[in-house]
């Protein structure tokens, strides 16, 4: 039987070998960036698709606020449409009391008037519509009627209005509903998904702005910049005065804000009423350019204008993020600017 040994390596083979395993150690090495940039992309797609549906949402949320202020119009035009109804009714109703009256003289005379008996007939709208032509009324009596015609034509039409306003209320509150129904869904979506990062991950996110800066409630440094009037300035002192509250969709504070909710509020602490959603708030003033803005002014985002901030002066605007950050500084250029609009 043959036996083999084996060859025990020379100096330079051992040589070779210790090389051998130093560039493969390094090729490990270097094949595991890769590897970890990998590992990374998930996450940074997590954050990403966190970031889409904080945007959808914040749509959402005008749309909501849209709805919710039509309906309170539509509550405020239906309850005055009611009142008026209610006033002419009574008045129709003494309408007919004095011609009631006039009919129970004629007929306790023996002189029932044909036209006068047709008031109490099952249709009564025939004796309307035909009165003018009876000519065995008095003036008088005619001009009674007439008015009568009148007023119940008028109540027939205030109630077809108020009937249609009812429809369109029915139909913002659903719309209300279905808003708040996607709002939610959407922000339990993206709290779902920062819930899956890292603790890290997830707080790093918190602390980020969207425009990957760091937000600030502290006071930068905003020397020189003056509003330009006493209401902008007002408006500004409120909105710092609203520094770290929390963002709270659909509201307009004092102790939560949505994006546009915080400009209704700081404005409105200034005495100025301000459209209740960011599209609206886009146009109410006078449009100006970023190089032109001045504290106070409205500086609104992407192209639907679905988000606003407030200029503070210095390249720094105050704003509601998002759900989970609170009221606080950040870079005016954060987002795609819109339109920069002076109440």
């Amino acid at each position: 039987m043959v036996s083999h040994s084996r060859l025990v390596p020379s100096g330079f083979d051992r040589g070779a070998v210790a090389a051998l395993g130093v560039l493969s150690a390094a090729a490990a090495a270097l094949g595991a960036i890769p590897v970890q940039q990998a590992a990374a992309a998930p996450h940074d797609n997590t954050r990403a698709e966190v970031d889409r549906l904080y945007e959808e949402a914040e749509r959402a949320t005008e749309a909501y606020n849209k709805a919710d202020e039509r309906a309170d119009e539509l509550r405020d035009q239906v309850g005055i449409a009611q009142d008026s109804i209610a006033r002419q009714q009574d008045r129709i109703n003494t309408m007919r009391e004095s011609l009631g009256s006039l009919a129970g003289a004629q007929y306790r005379s023996g002189a029932v008037d044909p036209s006068i008996a047709l008031l109490f007939s099952d249709d009564p709208d025939d004796y309307l519509d035909t009165a003018a032509a009876l000519d065995r009324i008095s003036a008088h009596q005619a001009g009674e009627l007439h008015d009568l015609q009148q007023a119940m034509r008028d109540l027939s039409q205030n109630r077809a209005e108020a009937g249609e306003k009812l429809t369109e209320l029915e139909k913002n509150r659903k719309a209300v509903a279905q808003h708040k129904r996607s709002v939610e869904g959407k922000l339990a979506a993206a709290r779902r998904l920062l819930n899956s990062l890292p603790d890290e991950e997830r707080e790093e996110y918190d602390r980020a702005s969207r425009s990957t800066a760091s937000g600030r409630t502290d006071m930068p440094d905003l020397s020189g910049a003056v509003a330009p009037s006493g209401r902008a300035a007002a408006a500004v002192a409120a909105a710092r005065s609203a520094l770290g509250k929390p963002y709270v969709w659909g509201s307009t504070g004092p102790d939560g804000f949505d994006c546009s909710g915080l400009m209704v509020w700081s404005y409105g602490q200034a005495g100025v009423g301000l459209p209740r959603t960011s599209q609206a708030q886009r146009y109410a003033g006078t449009q100006v350019p970023l190089s032109q803005a001045q504290p106070g002014d409205l500086v609104t985002y992407r192209s639907d204008a679905s988000h606003v901030g407030m200029y503070a002066g210095n390249g720094q605007v105050i704003h509601a993020p998002y759900p989970g950050a609170p009221v606080r500084y950040d870079p005016v250029a954060m987002m795609p600017i819109a339109s920069v609009t002076r109440p």
